[in-house]
């Protein structure tokens, strides 16, 4: 019998021709366009996501969308995500600062009045649940060839020991040689002079206090710059105050002008959903990091000050109680946004990581810092350890356990170096020094690192160069075992990440990552880059097991050194307990994420938890308690403060 093809079986047939002969118009593109169905659809498949996890992109209102450079895990469950001017010069200029609250329950938004440029401030949990943010932008950069009027440092003095003097902006200066006239920026006060009075000859000795300010020619043009040291008569003053008042500077000039810092601090309430004014910063701090110690006060380091020079190891210290500031009594310098943990027993451990600005043969040393005594211990043993700008530290979980990964990194200021390492130091034993642990498949700046509740960690994103130079963003994700010290690909996120940009745990066990500021969006580095307001979410293979455990009741507060019961369906299936202390991230540094090991017993219809005595191990403040079963699945998270 001879055969006949089916209806169906010569419809496949023709169609199959069909795409034969486009394919062999148009070949690369139709495989292109098959590849990316197919990887759709394989990555949407059940056991894809089991082993892999997903990524989801946040629809976010346009009206809600920002430039995010900080984010904020607060115990109302919501993010504070923070842009201030978001690194564009023109919405400085127009005094546009933003903040938007997001929730992740409802997935909505609410655009929060930002009162200062928070751009690149620095912030941290405190105790009572409030986030302090202090520091900011006084003004942008200026590239030489930018700069339009002769500006710099300018010293004022009073000799006036009865009475201090503030200035306002705009205040002149006149140069007693040159005659050349400068406008100071911002409002300054300067001290009353110190007098000392002899005890014994009861002669009274008078050492002028001083102050600094940044000023700029009135006019432009190459011709009002100054090359040497003068004198400057400040105008409007009259009688002993034009006498005790008067400034001095060096070289007033066209160079390269930095960013510049702002004292400007503020709690942010998250019940209130708004900020608090509190007592400035005794320096102008931009990049700076804020670590809260053992006391529950805390410390504010490093950043550009008013004039766009590292604050030269001033140091100071915030207490939540009085919501005022005091400097340390000695100094130590650390280039900006230096990783700072604070490590039992009190200390602060220094990992080396730090972004941006400072030279690059001092404050790089990583070490046990005594901020009592300012006694450093340096930690001996890091590889590449020129390679540590842009790279992520994280305190490995359980935090009792006092181990400390430092991923990544890149080469001092614009370097195209970077490292695939990561490096590993173990502060109980005797003579710590780091090791490489298990390395990165290529070498990576900006990595994004978040603590799970399982006790591994997730590392996404960064880039190969400098802000994603020649087209350098790394498409990839991996989750860390820090029991085995291996790497585990998963699913591989839809959007670069490399400078200004961070990942935040959430409640529910899932990563939110934000932001991205390519210095070009283009491979040849001819276009330039555009900042990334999309948000992903990454959901890891524990959301997509058949169940997870889950917190029925128990109490809103815990003390260290105390027990408290948590009611669950099914206490003999718990395993773990986790109590992790939110995400204040920016800049890949995130010094407040810690996850503590709770100890568990199981009751008829729950379990028991204690959590450690030490304060330097367990802050006091507001805490995510996790369970895990015997798979680590985790369950959502229940807030818990620990006074």
């Amino acid at each position: 019998m001879k055969y006949r093809p089916s209806r169906r079986a010569r419809r496949i047939s023709i169609g199959a021709a069909a795409v034969l002969v486009v394919a062999g118009m148009n070949g690369p593109a139709l495989y292109r366009f098959g590849t990316e169905k197919y990887h759709t659809y394989s990555i949407n498949r059940p056991e894809y996501k089991a082993d892999n996890g997903h990524w989801d992109l946040l629809d976010i209102p346009q009206k809600n969308q920002i430039h995010s450079i900080h984010a904020a895990l607060l115990h109302t469950g919501k993010v504070l995500l923070i842009a201030g001017s978001g690194n564009n010069a023109k919405m400085f200029a127009s005094k546009t600062f933003r903040s938007v609250l997001w929730d992740p329950k409802t997935n909505t938004y609410k655009n929060i009045p930002t009162p200062k440029d928070m751009f690149c401030a620095g912030h941290t949990q405190l105790p009572d649940g409030k986030l302090l943010v202090a520091g900011g932008t006084a003004r942008y950069e200026k590239l030489q060839g930018d700069v339009n009027k002769a500006g710099g440092l300018m010293i004022v003095k009073n000799e006036n020991p009865d009475a201090p003097k503030t200035l306002p902006p705009g205040t002149l200066f006149t140069g007693k040689s040159s005659g050349k006239i400068f406008e100071s920026k911002d409002n300054l006060l300067v001290p009353r002079a110190k007098k000392r009075v002899d005890p014994v000859t009861g002669r009274a000795t008078v050492t002028a206090s001083e102050a600094r300010v940044y000023v700029e020619a009135r006019k432009r043009g190459r011709q009002y710059s100054t090359g040497d040291t003068d004198n400057y008569r400040i105008q409007g003053l009259k009688g002993s105050e034009a006498k005790n008042l008067y400034g001095i500077a060096n070289k007033l000039s066209f160079d390269k002008k930095d960013f510049q810092g702002i004292k400007d601090s503020f709690e942010f309430d998250p019940v209130a959903e708004k900020y608090i004014r509190v007592d400035p910063m005794h320096e102008a701090r931009w990049y700076p990091t804020l670590t809260t110690l053992k006391d529950g006060k805390v410390l504010s380091v490093s950043g550009l000050d008013e004039i766009g020079q590292v604050v030269p190891g001033k140091n100071e210290v915030y207490d939540p109680k009085t919501k005022k500031w005091t400097y340390l009594p000695k100094q130590r310098f650390f280039p900006t946004y230096p990783a700072l943990f604070l490590t039992g027993g009190g200390k602060i451990f220094y990992t080396g990581s730090n972004a941006g600005y400072g030279p690059a043969t001092q404050g790089r040393t990583p070490g046990l810092w005594d901020v009592d005594t300012n006694r450093f211990s340096p930690v001996r043993g890091m590889s590449d350890p020129d390679v540590l700008e842009t790279s992520m530290s994280v305190m490995l979980p359980p935090a009792q356990e006092q181990k400390f990964m430092v991923i990544g990194g890149g080469g001092v200021g614009e370097s195209a170096k970077s490292s695939e390492k990561t490096r590993l130091v173990d502060l109980k034993k005797r003579d710590p020094r780091f090791r490489d642990g298990a390395p990165l498949s290529e070498g990576t700046r900006y990595p994004g690192g978040s603590i799970l509740p399982d006790d591994t960690v997730f590392v996404s994103g960064g880039s190969g160069d400098y802000r994603g130079r020649s087209g350098s963003n790394i498409l990839k994700a991996q989750i860390y075992n820090p029991k085995k010290d291996t790497f585990r690909r998963v699913a591989d996120p839809t959007v670069g990440r490399n400078y200004h940009s961070g990942t935040v745990l959430l409640p529910d066990g899932r990563v939110m990552i934000f932001g991205s500021d390519s210095l070009y969006a283009d491979d040849d580095n001819t276009k330039p880059g555009v900042f990334e307001k999309r948000i992903e979410i990454y959901t890891p293979p524990y959301l997509y097991r058949d169940s997870r455990p889950k917190l029925t009741s128990g109490p809103k507060q815990v003390r260290r050194g105390g027990t408290a019961t948590f009611g669950t369906e099914h206490p003999e299936k718990i395993k773990t307990a986790r109590l992790m202390r939110p995400s204040a991230v920016t800049h890949v540094t995130d010094v407040d994420q810690r996850s503590i090991a709770l100890d568990v017993k199981r009751t008829a219809d729950g379990i028991q938890v204690t959590v450690p005595r030490d304060r330097s191990l367990v802050p006091s403040g507001w805490y995510m308690l996790f369970v895990n079963d015997g798979k680590g699945t985790p369950s959502k998270a229940r807030w818990v403060e620990v006074p």
